[in-house]
This record gives C-alpha cells, sequence and structure tokens, in this order.
C-alpha cells in the first residue's frame, strides 16, 4: 500500500514587489522558533495528472509526479480541512500507480488521466528548531515557472510546513510575523490551482441548484448533491480503511434513498427507484465488514464487563476465531464492490440526475408549502408502525415490527434534516426527536441481532465439548437490555411525538 502523511501547512505570498526584494523575515523568536537552519536549495520538477475536464481539481485533488528533491515519486494529496491534506506517496513510475489510480476512481471514473500542467520550481529550504533542536516546521521558498500548452506563469511562494506533532499555533504566529514583512496568506489552496488560474485553465464552476430558487425542486435537488459529494468524497477514504468512512458512505446512500422516497411528488420514481435499489446494494456491500466489527466490539464489551466467574472455558479465543472467519472475506468484498462497473455506472447515473432531474409538477411548489406535507407524512408511516409494534407481545414477531419501525423512524429523521436550510428550527427539532427514537430502536435491533449470534456460538461451543455457560450469560444479558428498550419506547416515543414538534414545520 502506498505511504500516507498528513500534511499541515499554510502557504505565503508577498503583497509588493519591495517586501519580495526584502525576501522572508528572519523567524528566529517567533513562538517557540530558537533558530532556522539552512538547508540549501534543490531543483524540483512536477508534472500534475488529470482528465481533460480537470475533475480532481474540481475537488481540490492533486496528483502528480515529481521528481528531485528527497521525496521524488507519485504523490496524491486529498484535501481534509483548510490547510490540512493527506499526501498519499508512491514509487517514481512511468505510469499513475494503480494504488492511487483507485484513490481517485469515484472521480475520474473511465476517463483517461494525462499531463495537464509542469511546475518547475527552485525551492530554497530551512529547517525552524526550538530551542533544544527539534524540527517544528520546514520552511520553504519557492521561485515556480508554470508551464501548460503555450502559456506560462511564474510567481513566488513561500510555504510552512508543520513537523509531524508540532503545535498549529505556529502557524498563526508566523502568518503574524510575515505580515509586518509584507506577505499574506495565499489566495490560491495549492500551486496547482494557481498554476490553472494563471494560465487560463481554471476548472469548469460546479453546476447550481436546478429549479427555481426557493422551490421543493430546487432544496431537494442541493440536498441530494450533497450526498453524492459525500458519496464520492468518502470513496477514498474508505479504500484507505479510515475509521467511520465505511459507516459515512452509507448514510449517503441511505439518505438519497430515503429522500427518493420521501420527495416522490418532487422526482419521478421511475427514475429514481432503480436508482434507490442501486444504492441498497452499494450499502449492502459496504456493510457486511463495518456490521461485523460493530458486533463483534459489542459482544466483546458485554464480556470484559462480567465478573471473572462467569467466564467459563475459551470463550474469548472462540470469539476470535468465529470474528476472524466471517470478517475474511468482507473488507475485499467491500473493495470489490467500489471496484466493479456496477458501482461507477451508478455514479455516472446520480451524476446524470442532478445534471437533468426528472421533476414533476410539486418541484416547482415553493418548498415551504411542499416540504412539510413530506416531512409529516413520513412521521405518520413511524407513528403507524410504532403503535403496531407495541400492540404485539415481546416476541419474535415485535423484535420485526420494532426493526421495521427503526427504518422508519430514520426516514423521518433524514426528511426533517433535509428540510432544515427551509424550515429551519421547528425541522431540526423533529429530526432530534426522531433521532431519539431510531437510537433506541437501533439499539434494541443490535440486541436481536447479537442474541442470534450467541446461540450460534453457544451452540459451536456446545458440540465442540466446550461448556456453554458464558454464552447463555450474555444471551441473557442481552434479553434483558431489549426489554427495558421496549419499556422504554413508549416514554421515548411520548415525547418524539408531541403535536408541538409537528405543527411548527406546516405552520
Amino acid at each position: 500500500m502506498a505511504d500516507t502523511k498528513r500534511e499541515i501547512e499554510r502557504k505565503f505570498e508577498f503583497t509588493t514587489s519591495k517586501a519580495a526584494r526584502r525576501g522572508v523575515p528572519d523567524l528566529t523568536g517567533t513562538d517557540a522558533i530558537a533558530s532556522v537552519a539552512d538547508q540549501g536549495t534543490v531543483d524540483l520538477d512536477a508534472v500534475y495528472y488529470d482528465t481533460p475536464d480537470q475533475r480532481l481539481a474540481a475537488d481540490g485533488l492533486t496528483l502528480r509526479r515529481r521528481t528531485g528533491g528527497a521525496d521524488a515519486g507519485w504523490h496524491l494529496k486529498l484535501p481534509v480541512s483548510p490547510g490540512v491534506r493527506d499526501e498519499v506517496g508512491a514509487p517514481l513510475g512511468d505510469t499513475v500507480p494503480r494504488a492511487l489510480a483507485a484513490l481517485v476512481r469515484s472521480r475520474v471514473r473511465d476517463a483517461a488521466l494525462e499531463p495537464q500542467v509542469r511546475l518547475v520550481s527552485s525551492r530554497r529550504v530551512s529547517h525552524l528548531l526550538d530551542a533544544e533542536g527539534i524540527l517544528l516546521a520546514e520552511l520553504s521558498t519557492d521561485a515556480v515557472r508554470a508551464e501548460r500548452d503555450e502559456a506560462a506563469a511564474s510567481w513566488t511562494e513561500v510555504e510552512v510546513e508543520l513537523a509531524d506533532g508540532a503545535d498549529p499555533a505556529l502557524l498563526d504566529a508566523v502568518e503574524k510575523r510575515f505580515r509586518k514583512a509584507g506577505l499574506k496568506v495565499s489566495d490560491a489552496p495549492s500551486k496547482l490551482a494557481r498554476a490553472l488560474a494563471e494560465t487560463g485553465t481554471e476548472p469548469p464552476a460546479r453546476p447550481g441548484p436546478a429549479g427555481a430558487e426557493g422551490t421543493a425542486g430546487a432544496l431537494v435537488l442541493s440536498y441530494l448533491r450533497e450526498q453524492r459529494d459525500a458519496l464520492v468524497a468518502q470513496d477514498p477514504a474508505v479504500r484507505r480503511n479510515l475509521p467511520d468512512s465505511v459507516h459515512q458512505m452509507r448514510v449517503a446512500c441511505r439518505r438519497m434513498r430515503s429522500a427518493f422516497k420521501t420527495y416522490r411528488k418532487v422526482l419521478d420514481r421511475d427514475v429514481t427507484d432503480p436508482l434507490g435499489e442501486e444504492l441498497r446494494w452499494l450499502a449492502a456491500e459496504l456493510g457486511l465488514d463495518r456490521d461485523q466489527e460493530v458486533l463483534y466490539d459489542r459482544i466483546q464489551t458485554h464480556l470484559t464487563e462480567l465478573p471473572r466467574a462467569l467466564v467459563v472455558g475459551p470463550v474469548r479465543g472462540r470469539l476470535r476465531t468465529w470474528n476472524n472467519s466471517r470478517r475474511s472475506g468482507t473488507r475485499r468484498r467491500a473493495l470489490a464492490a467500489l471496484d466493479a462497473k456496477r458501482y461507477t455506472a451508478l455514479l455516472d447515473a446520480l451524476d446524470a440526475l442532478l445534471a437533468e432531474p426528472p421533476l414533476l409538477p410539486g418541484a416547482a411548489e415553493p418548498a415551504a408549502r411542499r416540504l412539510p406535507k413530506a416531512v409529516l407524512k413520513d412521521y405518520e408511516r413511524l407513528a403507524t408502525r410504532v403503535a403496531a409494534a407495541l400492540d404485539l407481545h415481546p416476541g419474535e414477531e415485535r423484535d420485526l415490527a420494532l426493526h421495521e419501525a427503526r427504518k422508519a423512524a430514520k426516514r423521518a429523521r433524514y426528511a426533517a434534516e433535509a428540510a432544515v436550510p427551509e424550515l429551519g428550527k421547528p425541522a431540526k427539532q423533529l429530526a432530534k426527536a426522531m433521532k431519539s427514537v431510531q437510537s433506541l430502536l437501533g439499539e434494541h435491533q443490535d440486541s436481536v441481532v447479537a442474541r442470534e449470534a450467541l446461540r450460534g456460538l453457544g451452540a459451536q461451543a456446545s458440540g465442540a465439548g466446550e461448556s456453554a455457560f458464558t454464552w447463555g450469560v450474555l444471551y441473557a444479558r442481552e434479553e434483558a437490555l431489549a426489554a427495558q428498550g421496549e419499556r422504554e419506547l413508549p416514554d421515548v416515543w411520548g415525547q418524539a411525538c408531541d403535536p408541538a414538534l409537528r405543527a411548527e414545520p406546516g405552520a
């Protein structure tokens, strides 16, 4: 796998030619900087790759092949937050490394990655050290020349990149010192962005919302565009196995599916229903590994909480073996889904829907009139399912009914959240209430799934001649937790169905 490092930096430019002639001021004494050590000058030659329509640049990603310096090779930079990027590196070669190509696949799809801009830089490097000689940051002054076809541009750029573990407040202190010397934070987020701007080839602007401003169609499409963007952005995080990335990608899938159903008076279901099924497929493929991880963590946590006297036999070893066997192929299956043509076809179909949305007459209605109707309809659906579940006696039938209620609570919550930009605080309060119901029912469903797993583990242990006692104890505990949740549901639902929460959105 390619190497990754977190890059926290700030770029500066001179505000006047006089300041440029004076050069970078001495930073000794600024914050914890006790000395500045000159590291000499190095020549760098970087070719930046992108699609012809600059899909990477449009999303703030850069992919380059660079020679010269200590880190020659391929570098992909993924934005994390302003001034913070993850740099993923791979060895130097003639073609884009497969590992990096995979990380940009959700943006690139089937388009070719081709050289777009060449940047040749003469870089003077200094190390900013503390009183003990420990590296705090690297200061670089780059004389840059950008070349794209027949166009060219030159400028000087100053960059301060923090060393691992350094306090980000150092960048603020350096910026304050630089301002007094005639330097400001660069307007361009990267050298590539500036090169494209100064050679007249900036990436095309993202399309704005379709439909008249303030209409239901404009708001729903804006929400769907946010979820599509989240889906695309989480793709490389899932491939890198970053924490919570699978969950966030699945949430984007679920929110889009819910919006298609909730706002069926806005978008034609003949178009959105097939997309919803594809989103269901993707979420399911991604979720196998994550669901097993959550289940394992739940059982392991409850096992750890048991008194030692209640842990009989090789329980922990059997739990690890069971988890490893179930997860042996789930990660590969998730990555296979992201590499499948079916996945890129889904992304293309979502793009097509947003570019030419299948709007229905309801899309032209004012959002303030159409959205409350849709949100309250989802609430009524949830109310029906909760009432049906509460009428049942505890047992398998009620468990299934509560699971259906949980899915309805999630849909009602997403519907309210989508309406927040138009309806404001009332929708936010309703979404919060729906989340409380969803959380309680989600905990109940987790207990149902855990009990099924514990029953199987107990049977395995018994078949191997081991004691099944501890698995029975854990099963009983899950039963008690589920029963407690069922007792709490009427009160939680009573607060969530307060008429005031439903009256305000439609007011």
